[in-house]
């Protein structure tokens, strides 16, 4: 029976070992770098006969950073979850604080730009990227997001009329694994808090004490909760364990 225990956990470790997490998770597959963070927002538009919009976040994350649409515009960070009228639009609200014809194009007229139903759309305009600094490995986008900042390749706003406070956080957090053949993965707040909002996180994705979080493992985070809520979709997946867990040997 130990003998058996001790077999199985070597057989862990040498899957966390390895640079693919795909070997031990069960990880979702990842589309074309030129589509990965693209997303469908179909909240009501089917239902109204109108094609969904789809939005590319790279194609706007190299404006701006992700706190003006997920804070100060208001965006829940769920797909879907909003709800995005025309009529708010309209008023400058949502899409519509830049998309009034001065910023951006305005709706009037230009709906097939938006309301196409083609996550693939405007994915020509990919190879712009191609003198960004890229990622250790190609998972996701292939883009280091973090890096272009730092290197002021890319100036992206920090807001469109409500200028925010600077945070100049610089905490980092180990995280230890529950389980000893884990290495702790580590978690950089400065990375974070140039693109986000201390209440992009806090309270609603993480509990603000350390170790209060319930069920924080990566079952969960797979399932787009607390990491998952980016690093799933738009912020570089899961499939590169090293990027959180330095520790893991290739």
């Amino acid at each position: 029976m130990r003998l058996t225990i001790v077999v199985m956990m070597w057989g862990l470790l040498f899957c966390l070992s390895s640079a693919s997490a795909s070997e031990f998770f069960d990880l979702p597959p990842l589309p074309p770098a030129e589509e990965y963070g693209n997303i469908l927002i179909n909240r009501t538009s089917t239902k109204n006969g109108v094609k969904p919009a789809t939005f590319s976040h790279w194609q706007h994350r190299i404006k701006y950073t992700c706190r003006v649409c997920h804070s100060e515009l208001e965006f829940n960070m769920k797909v879907n979850t909003t709800e995005i009228t025309e009529f708010a639009n309209r008023k400058g609200k949502y899409c519509g604080a830049c998309h009034n014809g001065k910023t951006a194009f305005r709706h009037n007229g230009n709906c097939d730009k938006c309301h196409n139903g083609d996550i693939t759309y405007g994915k020509q305009k990919f190879d712009i990227f191609s003198k960004l600094p890229f990622a250790r490995t190609s998972y996701g986008d292939g883009i280091n997001w973090v890096e272009s900042l730092k290197l002021g390749v890319i100036s992206p706003a920090h807001y469109v009329k409500t200028k925010s406070q600077d945070l100049p956080f610089d905490k980092m957090l180990i995280l230890d694994s529950e389980m000893n053949i884990i290495p702790p993965s580590i978690f950089p707040h400065k990375a974070h808090t140039a693109w986000l909002d201390c209440d992009s996180c806090h309270p609603d994705v993480f509990n603000i004490k350390k170790k209060t979080t319930k069920f924080f493992s990566m079952s969960y985070i797979l399932k787009g909760q607390f990491c998952g809520v980016c690093h799933i979709n738009v912020a570089f997946p899961m499939n590169d364990c090293k990027r959180c867990h330095p520790g893991i040997k290739e």
